[in-house]
């Protein structure tokens, strides 16, 4: 079993953003592959039915080949604040 990392900071960052106005399926933000993270193709961060959402695809390491597909959405735990 391989693992794989990403940054989260653009997902938290879309967050904050005020989107209540903007239309479902707007791309807020598009991250590109590189050798800096572990994509294995362009992650989209959207907002989606009045959330943010993304989507990502993701190169498995320390296997000898592998993907993970994964999409993440933000759930409020009450009590707890983004920062």
């Amino acid at each position: 079993m391989g693992d794989a990392e990403f940054d989260i900071q653009p997902f938290l960052e879309g967050l904050k953003m005020n989107l209540k106005s903007v239309p479902s399926g707007t791309i807020i933000t598009r991250i590109k592959p590189s050798k800096s993270n572990w994509l294995a193709e362009e992650s989209c961060i959207t907002w989606r039915d009045n959330v943010v959402v993304q989507d990502l695809c993701l190169r498995l390491r320390n296997v000898e080949c592998g993907e993970v597909e994964i999409e993440l959405h933000w759930i409020d735990v009450p009590g707890c604040k983004l920062s």
